[in-house]
């Protein structure tokens, strides 16, 4: 709590700015090693430096430390100061669910009207809920936007984005999860994103009427500056937090807009990866925003739809292929593009990497734990934990692995060491 040093009361615009400053530290605290608090993990990269956990099942396979029911969707789960938060769709509804992260006990719930949007897909929810401090910030599809008091659930503020400032919905709507950067929340929102403020919603700048991409923004630092790298539909892109205005800019055209893997910095250059045909690009970044980025090389090796491949070493680990074909779980060497392995009949499911192994869920639903290499895909465990469609990918908290399928089965996988 913080305190007031002062003997007399303060004054009404002193009392505003305290009270902001304190939800503002709140959001700045940082998470355990071992939590997950946002998309794709503590560095936003796919990879957890969390040890101790087994990497060989029993015959009888892994034990379930606990199961629910989250609703329709493929959102995946966050995970800090032991509570597990997720979202699903059901009955006309959305419903953003917080769990005890260790017995699965429900805590609490909260659901608004929301549009199924099953085009072309089962529908529900797609984006992921972040997690800073105590605070729990989500927004859906068709542009709901929460912040709710990550303990208890309460609504701190609130928006209807789409309403409020005419933000076109992208196809699929909206299906990045928000990030935190200092004070601000970014929001993948409009040709080239926006940003509020977190403490209190308040815009703060916006980009023009374009379609969105899928990916979630994501905060690289370049030398001294950070940048925040997006895609919409025709581009990846980076911008200055701070502003909005763009730095860089690297034309790229998939079908139907869905531009949805996170882009992957490496070091002057950036990796991005897309499906339906269109494969992958190694290109060094510009100096200046009205120059041509240098592509390195580009080619159909991998072509990821969904979920981002995972950087390890020199090395690149992820899905080749769409939902509708034979996906691969491929690895490829990031500064040739050159395949060094490729797993049939994974489908496009999607991995993690902890402690140099990786954690894959495929498409089936069976979870698969093998060393990091570019030799092969040799697992030392296997399981069939769930049924169904899982495109989501596992999520590794405090030695649980938390995995979900399309239906909205919830399964909390326990790895931990006896």
């Amino acid at each position: 709590m913080l305190m007031n040093p002062y003997p007399f009361p303060l004054p009404v615009r002193s009392r505003t700015l305290i009270s902001i400053l304190t939800v503002l530290a709140s959001l700045t605290v940082f998470s355990r090693a071992d939590d997950w608090p946002q998309w794709r993990g503590p560095n936003r990269d796919g990879v957890s430096q969390e040890q101790g956990w087994i990497d060989q099942f029993p015959n009888s396979g892994p034990p379930i430390a606990w199961k629910a029911t989250v609703g329709l969707g493929f959102s995946s789960v966050v995970v800090g100061k032991g509570k597990a938060y997720t979202a699903g769709h059901a009955n006309g509804s959305d419903t953003v669910f917080c769990f005890d992260a260790l017995s699965g006990k429900e805590l609490w719930k909260h659901s608004y009207p929301s549009e199924l949007g099953d085009k072309f897909f089962e529908g529900g929810t797609t984006g992921s809920p972040t997690l800073a401090g105590d605070r729990l910030f989500w927004l859906s599809r068709w542009g709901d936007l929460y912040c709710y008091n990550a303990n208890s659930g309460e609504i701190i503020w609130s928006r209807q984005i789409v309403k409020e400032t005419q933000a076109r919905v992208p196809s699929w709507g909206f299906s990045g999860a928000p990030t935190l950067y200092k004070n601000l929340l970014i929001l993948n929102v409009g040709d080239a994103g926006m940003a509020l403020e977190a403490a209190t919603g308040k815009d703060v700048w916006k980009s023009g009427d374009g379609d969105a991409g899928y990916n979630t923004p994501l905060p690289v630092t370049r030398g001294e500056k950070v940048e925040l790298w997006f895609a919409n539909g025709e581009a990846y892109f980076s911008v200055e937090p701070e502003t909005g205005k763009e730095k860089w800019r690297f034309k790229w055209l998939t079908q139907y807009g869905v531009n949805a893997a996170d882009p992957i910095p490496y070091e002057d250059k950036a990796f991005v990866s897309s499906g339906y045909g269109k494969g992958a690009a190694l290109f060094k970044i510009p100096a200046t925003s009205d120059a041509e980025p240098e592509v390195i090389w580009k080619n159909r090796v991998l072509r990821t739809q969904l979920n981002g491949a995972v950087l390890v070493g020199k090395h690149l680990y992820g899905v080749d292929g769409d939902t509708t074909g034979r996906a691969e779980l491929k690895c490829l060497e990031i500064e040739t593009g050159k395949e060094a392995w490729a797993e049939p009949g994974f489908g496009t499911g999607g991995i993690i990497v902890a402690d140099g192994k990786i954690i894959a869920l495929a498409a089936s639903g069976e979870l698969m734990i093998a060393p990091v290499s570019p030799e092969g895909f040799k697992p030392t465990a296997r399981a069939q934990v769930l049924g169904g469609k899982c495109w989501t990918a596992p999520v590794l908290a405090n030695g649980l692995a938390y995995c979900r399928n399309s239906r909205g089965d919830l399964v909390a996988v326990d790895l931990r060491k006896n």
